[in-house]
């Protein structure tokens, strides 16, 4: 009988120890939350995180709309730039027919007179048509010149006009809005080489004038 107990006092033992073991185990598995990560925000953050997403959804849109509205303004306005840059040498054509017509010629007779003023109301009426869809002249005679509307051809000495200065105009410009279809071709005033030289060379004292003397007392 002593023997049987102490095995079964054994069996007991060795039981409870596995238990432990288990517990063990089963404590060790089960992670370590933080009660402050589980928690919701509070409401109001809530509500402001939301009012600002909604605000930031609203200005995209609005960008978006804007963006849209300009890119179908400047499609209408500048659709027609190709055209109207090919209409620009039939109105340079009849600038150049009526400026070769000599004035005698005009008034040679009633049938030339027709003719001239007939071309001239064409070329009024092609240059009315072009600014009611937006093209304008740049006919920059005696402006500073500017590389943004003009093109420099040739260079003019010229004591009456400052430097780069515009006193030629070969062709004239054009724009459409905001855009440039073509530049004006133009001539631009320098300071004469000979004024240039004068202002490099030492003055000389002025020589006092024959059968003259100085009076050299203070």
């Amino acid at each position: 009988m002593k023997t049987e107990t102490n095995s079964l006092d054994d069996g007991s033992e060795a039981d409870a120890s596995e238990l432990r073991v288990e517990n063990d185990v089963a404590e060790e598995e089960v992670p370590q939350v933080d009660p402050s990560e589980s928690a919701e925000p509070a409401p109001d953050k809530q509500i402001n995180d939301l009012k600002d997403q909604l605000l930031r959804a609203l200005a995209d849109v609005e960008n978006t709309r804007r963006r849209a509205q300009r890119e179908k303004e400047d499609t209408a306005k500048y659709a027609i730039a190709s055209f109207a840059r090919d209409v620009l040498g039939v109105a340079d054509n009849l600038s150049r027919a009526l400026d070769a017509v000599p004035e005698e010629t005009r008034a040679s007779g009633e049938e030339m007179q027709t003719l001239f003023q007939g071309v001239e109301l064409t070329k009024r009426e092609l240059q009315t048509t072009m600014e009611r869809h937006g093209i304008s002249q740049i006919s920059p005679l005696g402006e500073k010149f500017d590389h943004n509307f003009h093109q420099a051809m040739y260079e003019v000495e010229s004591a009456d006009a400052e430097p780069g200065t515009v006193i030629q105009v070969a062709q004239l410009g054009y724009v459409i809005g905001e855009r440039l279809l073509r530049p004006a071709m133009v001539g631009v005033s320098k300071k004469p080489s000979d004024q240039d030289s004068n202002a490099d060379e030492p003055k000389m004292p002025s020589e006092p004038a024959s059968g003259t003397t100085e009076n050299t007392e203070a």
